[in-house]
């Protein structure tokens, strides 16, 4: 039996992630919801003829305890209970020196995220996480956490916003925008989770359940890791900040690489191959038995599941079964693609 959930604390949430601390431009907390990816563009005006970005600038989060109606990857529902899990979702206005980053680089988004939770993990709760790609969190082969990346639409010039800017003065256009969602389970018991092969960092006997230490930890090495990414202009093969690049951070942590996997694709297609490594997209590299190289896009993979001579599959791949949940997105934006989770998260 686990403790009672520690409410998120929005001031504390504040002071830690916002200057002169943090790099968060805005962060907000909601009791309720149906979807924060949602929530988050429809806040930010999306799609409404013209954005404010002044008021939901890059890095701005959203938290919710709990959500009742999230949308993700091929738009499998999720449902969180309250106070259980880690939600939130990040709006990115992904750029450098005031010039948009390349579509390509939006793709990394995903596994950007999943690379920064792997490492606030460790650190903060001292549990070993691994990346399932495209971007599950696994710990001991179980599901921990996925990450749905969604892309924006362009905002349009309306008849509306073009009266607003005779009047006003020029509209200034605003550039893409993602937003990238993420879910964590924290506190759930095995009776609490949905299937045998999910997990929740109770469960792994976490150091911390207080999502008020874990979101902090998550959200300020995402910031970080973000912003090295853009100052490369979205290049996964540039060095960070001096260190490792982007594809070198993601494969150091890929537990799918060096597996035999399927990967089962629309229209009832599957590749069987070695998972041989992440090309410049982000895509996965399969080579098969007869050598051939195969790419396939996280936004086209329907399921990829480790595979052996008799069929078998690991046991992760069950967290793509019906009863799995998944991170929150809306259901009338973009989706990356070359982003997205595994199904859902448990």
């Amino acid at each position: 039996m686990t403790p009672e959930p520690v409410p998120l604390n929005l001031q504390r949430l504040r002071r830690a992630l916002m200057p002169p601390a943090g790099r968060y431009g805005r962060v907000d907390l909601s009791a309720s919801t149906g979807s924060t990816n949602a929530d988050l563009l429809a806040a930010a005006g999306v799609g409404s003829g013209f954005l404010e970005a002044t008021q939901w600038p890059d890095l701005s989060a959203l938290t919710a305890e709990e959500q009742c109606a999230g949308r993700g990857r091929l738009d499998r529902t999720w449902v969180s209970q309250a106070g259980r899990s880690m939600i939130v979702s990040v709006l990115l206005r992904p750029e450098n020196a005031g010039k948009p980053l390349p579509m390509t680089a939006y793709s990394w988004l995903s596994l950007l995220a999943a690379i920064a939770l792997i490492e606030a993990v460790a650190d903060e709760a001292g549990v070993r996480a691994e990346l399932k790609w495209p971007n599950d969190v696994l710990v001991n082969g179980r599901k921990l956490a996925g990450i749905l990346a969604q892309l924006a639409p362009l905002p349009s010039m309306t008849a509306a916003s073009a009266s607003v800017s005779s009047t006003a003065g020029p509209v200034v256009a605003a550039g893409p925008v993602v937003i990238v969602g993420t879910g964590v389970n924290v506190s759930q018991t095995p009776a609490e989770l949905p299937v045998t092969t999910a997990t929740s960092l109770a469960m792994e006997g976490s150091r911390t359940l207080d999502r008020n230490v874990l979101l902090p930890a998550y959200l300020s090495r995402f910031a970080a890791l973000y912003r090295a990414f853009c100052a490369v202009d979205g290049d996964a093969r540039r060095p960070l900040d001096g260190g490792d690049s982007l594809i070198e951070r993601a494969t150091a942590q890929m537990v799918t690489l060096g597996t035999q996997v399927r990967a089962d694709l629309p229209g009832n297609r599957s590749i069987f191959g070695l998972a041989a490594g992440l090309d410049a997209t982000g895509s996965l590299l399969l080579t098969d038995a007869l050598g051939t190289t195969h790419t396939v896009s996280a936004g086209d993979v329907v399921h990829l599941r480790r595979h052996d001579a008799d069929g078998a599959r690991d046991a992760s791949g069950a967290g793509d079964a019906d009863g799995a949940r998944d991170a929150s997105g809306p259901g009338n934006s973009a989706k990356l693609h070359c982003s997205g989770i595994s199904s859902r998260y448990a």
